[in-house]
């Protein structure tokens, strides 16, 4: 289940017993209706407000830098040198994210609800949903990938790893749809008290299973399996890179250590609240309007804060890369040198294949 949906759980379920709910139901669709209701301690509209002004800023920092990237690697590709494949998807899935953002933020002010639309719906989640995974795979491949390239594989021809890259780029791809299809074939738009909602419409007789399942897949793969490759194999990636005589490659460890903590500070308080949630609806935390509260806050909280990621990417993985800032001034210099006269500088910036494989070794 994506970010955007599970701050639909609280309103949808209101973190209450299953037994104490019947359903409501409106042209066929039924939703459920706690019938144990909470008096009002969280001022909802304060907090969906001050939330939106922050998705509007992830939106512009997000768009912004990382068209930047998706056009610089563009830029180099036509100019005959390698890109590093897997930061040009991260930034196109990064970028998917952040487009579908004012959308969402529509939907906040307005409290959760929905008047755009089942197919704009379920297209706008499948896109939302689909980038998601696809961002976090990604991070989980590049620091594969930087570390084989280091350690093992540092004389094998470019050309199989471009078509290794390749493969492993498609699957990542039909992975994160594969994933976010069976949350995308359920969400219906239901309407209860002339309001209408973008929600999951799950098997009436599995509901509960549907819903815990959902959720547990959304830890799994959006945390648990991907934060530890990210975190072994940089450790490995600098260690290796501590033993070796290269002081610039030294330099790069703190680079790494940055990569760990990035992903970690930016994903570990969304997940934990998810697992939070889990427990909550399992029974294993027993229900109090304090805690229907905190997790309604907690959700919508956490999932904005982790969208910060998809700013910080092409900061850490782009801007601070030697190769990178390389390319994109010589991008600029080729794109604007006819009208500026700054044709000279193309020719002083130009270094030799020898010279621009140290400089993506050192990116490694």
């Amino acid at each position: 289940m994506s970010a955007i949906d599970l701050t639909s759980i609280l309103d949808l379920l209101d973190v209450g017993n299953f037994s104490d709910s019947n359903w409501t139901c409106n042209n066929g669709d039924c939703i459920i209706v706690d019938t144990l209701s909470c008096p009002s301690t969280l001022n909802k509209s304060v907090l969906l407000y001050t939330l939106s002004i922050f998705y509007i800023f992830i939106f512009v920092i997000g768009l912004v830098a990382n068209s930047v990237v998706v056009w610089v690697n563009l830029q180099a590709k036509t100019t005959g040198y390698e890109t590093h494949l897997y930061i040009f998807n991260l930034a196109i899935a990064d970028l998917c994210v952040v487009i579908t953002l004012p959308v969402w933020v529509v939907s906040l002010i307005q409290h959760n609800q929905w008047h755009m639309g089942e197919i704009t719906c379920k297209i706008t989640h499948l896109i939302f949903s689909i980038n998601l995974y696809g961002s976090i795979f990604f991070l989980a491949c590049m620091s594969v990938d930087r570390y084989l390239s280091v350690a093992y594989f540092t004389n094998s021809s470019n050309c199989k790893k471009k078509i290794i890259r390749r493969c492993i780029c498609i699957f990542v791809w039909l992975l994160a749809f594969c994933v976010s299809l069976p949350d995308t074939y359920y969400l219906k738009t239901v309407s209860s008290n002339n309001e209408t909602y973008c929600r999951p419409l799950y098997p009436e007789e599995s509901f509960k299973e549907w819903l815990v399942g959902m959720e547990l897949i959304s830890v799994v793969l959006g945390f648990a399996i991907p934060f530890p490759i990210i975190a072994l194999f940089y450790f490995l990636l600098a260690r290796t890179i501590s033993a070796s005589s290269d002081q610039e490659r030294k330099s790069n460890g703190k680079i790494i250590f940055f990569y760990v903590i990035v992903f970690l500070v930016c994903w570990l308080p969304y997940h934990a609240v998810v697992l939070l949630d889990i427990f909550s609806v399992l029974h294993f935390i027993p229900f109090s309007c304090q805690m229907e509260s905190f997790l309604y806050a907690a959700l919508h909280v956490t999932q904005c804060f982790s969208l910060i990621h998809c700013c910080v990417n092409p900061i850490l993985y782009s801007f601070i890369n030697r190769n990178y800032r390389y390319e994109l001034m010589k991008a600029f210099i080729f794109k604007y040198s006819a009208k500026t006269g700054l044709t000279k500088l193309i020719d002083a910036s130009r270094v030799s294949e020898a010279e621009y494989s140290a400089l993506e070794q050192n990116a490694k």
